[in-house]
């Protein structure tokens, strides 16, 4: 079923998506502190339960998602299939992140008005203009993050500061 859309005004659109494109890049500096966290060496044992992801699994889970619908949004098309061959160590996902995310924001910052204007089917659940799925890549890395953080500890890892100082690393404003 085709749910009506709002009329969209260029002005908005861009605006938008570059405010939203600007949140993604600020995300990636804190989320490459997260991953970047994690031991090496317990990243792909430890999990808090048995249905729960290791930590490598998560943050692969983190970064890649990121990407991909990155990707999706300036493909105008979403597949869950994952796209991208996971890395063997957390300084090749890191080094797969800070090449891949900024290339596929790349491609959402060069999408017109129109392309973002046009409703995108999100797996029969939502269809809405493309722009709006930018908010959700934030919200879902955020989320994620989160999760990821509260491995570190359990993991003999240090959790750096994220919006705001951590037991382990102080705060220090920009």
């Amino acid at each position: 079923m085709a749910v009506p859309q709002p009329s969209l005004t260029k002005d908005f659109v861009l605006g938008l998506r570059d405010m939203n494109a600007g949140s993604v890049a600020r995300e990636m500096e804190t989320t490459k502190k997260v991953v970047a966290a994690l031991p090496e060496a317990r990243s792909r044992e430890y999990r808090p339960d048995p249905k729960a992801r290791t930590g490598f699994e998560l943050a692969w889970h983190l970064v890649s998602t990121e990407v991909q619908l990155l990707d999706e949004i300036a493909d105008g098309k979403f597949n869950m299939e994952p796209r991208f061959q996971e890395p063997n160590t957390v300084s090749e996902m890191l080094t797969w992140y800070e090449t891949n995310l900024p290339r596929a924001l790349a491609r959402v910052r060069a999408l017109t008005d129109q392309q973002l204007s046009k409703p995108v089917d999100f797996y029969g659940a939502f269809n809405y203009p493309a722009v709006f799925y930018l908010s959700f890549v934030t919200s879902h890395s955020i989320h994620h993050r989160g999760q990821l953080s509260t491995y570190l500890r359990p993991m003999g890892a240090k959790v750096p500061s994220i919006y705001g100082g951590s037991a382990d690393e102080e705060w220090k404003a920009a």
